[in-house]
């Protein structure tokens, strides 16, 4: 989404301090670290802002993640790992279901109008709240009750002390994380209308999502820094982009500051471009509050052909030059599969002639990361097709656990859930505290609507199965439009910080058939014996 707004307002003078720093770009150390420092500033109180009241009402648009290069070989590979076993009944028990930012959405700060498709959907769950961002707006509800506190508005609320461009664009790519070791919220978006590009980024000073915040913009150039994904960790705050100018340039990882960032002070970013042959890289995104091991380094992962690449970056802010990134990265071998749509477009609906997109090129936010103690692990999917060719077949999930991440040589487990021929795609994924699983999705055929499912898997079940799949929503629209078949393009599965086993999921669906008319759904789930 690419779009100009005005200069903020000047009564936002009263209620905003602003702190600015340069954002002079850097040519690579040595080691091929590039160092760049951010401009920042200080928001007061979300609650005292107001948003302009245009950004919510423009018209609509198609906003399109760049295709990644083609990684896998030709024709149409058996799936590997197909689940064989029977399903169990599913063992989780409901808790909320409500309706997120969507067209007609209300709340404190008006009403909410569809301008841009997909809507990015994504949400975190904090002590008491849970944030939502979709393309580019922003809510914040009671988790409680579902009541929404605040919003909706435009993310670039947030920016208007930074004045520039993260206050003047609202281009959305946005990515919400509740850093549960600092009890914080972290909130990112683009702006990229024209260069220099930039990420700005949002650090909550205390876990009320309406407070203050401190604020950050990070220079990207005149490479457009595509489909940002970021996690916790504790040394840094580390993101991913998918480089472009004319074409693609190769994946980008970075790491910003965490502990800077935490306290307000300036901060920098260091990154390293990686060559044209990776994208779609993932960062480990710290779920619990077991930190990983004294010194760990941050981990990224990617898909490839049928192989997952694992990559270690160890940064030293002191001295950036001892900063370590491992450029070839290690090569977890998968069993066999085809990526859905054959990475492109194909998902069929009910009523129209209209098909989605599967972007079953990369992995799916979430790389959720957890230490038990005497093992750590990641879990992470993607989509893949089975029962035949793209014509044939249909669209399922695949799922990944890797125990260990930074040694290990393969995965501990994984499974392509295909309980029938619905299609499945556009996932999220991960674990509670007792090692549950919980992997949600849409799904849609030419007999349904899209709609909303999960599927778990109990601690103790055997390996490589997940269980009986659960409604959350069964979608009652398609969506029409001129070739307007982005869906998604993320959704979000996380993990409440104050039991550490409520599931939250959070994704689109449409009410009635129709173009840039999307609404989306957060619902909760957990398993009964985890307390």
């Amino acid at each position: 989404m690419r779009r100009a707004g005005s200069t903020h307002a000047a009564w936002l003078a009263l209620a905003l301090s602003f702190v600015a720093t340069s954002s002079a770009q850097a040519a690579p150390n040595a080691n091929g670290v590039e160092v760049t420092h951010a401009e920042h500033a200080t928001l007061k109180s979300l609650r005292g802002s107001m948003p302009r009241p245009d950004e919510l009402s423009k018209s609509g648009r198609e906003h399109a993640a760049k295709p990644l290069p083609w990684l896998d070989g030709p024709g149409t590979p058996s799936d590997g790992a197909l689940q064989s076993q029977t399903i169990l009944p599913a063992a989780t028990t409901p808790g909320l279901g409500f309706d997120g930012i969507g067209q007609g959405f209300t709340g404190p700060q008006g009403s909410f109008t569809v301008n841009s498709a997909p809507p990015d959907t994504n949400g975190a769950a904090g002590t008491t709240q849970y944030v939502q961002t979709v393309n580019t707006a922003l809510a914040v509800f009671d988790k409680a009750s579902g009541n929404v506190l605040y919003g909706p508005v435009p993310i670039n609320t947030l920016f208007q002390p930074l004045g520039g461009r993260c206050a003047s664009d609202n281009d959305g790519d946005p990515v919400v994380v509740f850093d549960k070791l600092a009890q914080r919220w972290v909130i990112s978006q683009f702006a990229v209308t024209t260069t220099p590009y930039y990420q700005c980024v949002a650090v909550s000073q205390t876990a009320d999502a309406t407070g203050a915040y401190n604020l950050y913009a990070f220079s990207y150039g005149s490479v457009f820094p595509d489909y940002p994904k970021m996690g916790v960790w504790p040394d840094a705050y580390y993101i991913s982009f998918n480089m472009f100018t004319s074409t693609f340039q190769g994946a980008k990882a970075c790491a910003y500051d965490r502990s800077a960032m935490l306290a307000g002070r300036a901060a920098t970013q260091q990154c390293f471009q990686l060559s044209t042959s990776y994208g779609g890289l993932l960062p480990a995104d710290l779920d619990g509050t077991t930190a990983p091991p004294a010194g760990s380094p941050g981990i990224f992962m990617a898909r490839g052909s049928n192989s997952l690449y694992r990559w270690l970056m160890q940064v030293d802010w002191a001295t950036p030059a001892n900063t370590s990134f491992s450029g070839t990265p290690a090569s977890l071998p998968v069993a066999s599969y085809a990526a859905a749509c054959g990475g492109g477009t194909c998902i069929p609906q009910a009523g129209v002639s209209q098909k989605l997109d599967s972007l079953a090129d990369r992995l799916m936010f979430r790389l959720a990361y957890r230490n038990f103690g005497s093992y750590d692990s990641v879990v992470v999917t993607h989509s893949v097709q089975v029962g035949g060719t793209r014509k044939s077949g249909n669209a399922a999930v695949r799922w990944y656990e890797v125990r260990n991440p930074r040694t290990a040589t393969a995965v501990y487990q994984q499974g392509t859930f295909n309980p029938d021929g619905t299609w499945r795609w556009m996932g999220s994924i991960a674990q509670d505290k007792q090692g549950n699983i919980a992997l949600g999705y849409s799904v849609s055929s030419t007999a349904i609507h899209p709609g909303i499912r999960y599927t778990t898997r109990a601690a103790n079940d055997p390996l490589g199965t997940m269980q009986a799949e659960t409604s959350i929503l069964e979608g009652a629209g398609s969506q029409t439009g001129s070739n307007l078949a982005r869906w998604g393009d993320y959704s979000a599965m996380t993990v409440d910080p104050v039991d550490d086993c409520t599931f939250w999921y959070t994704t689109e669906y449409l009410k009635s058939d129709g173009a840039f008319n999307w609404s989306t759904r957060i619902a909760s789930f957990k398993f009964p014996g985890c307390i």
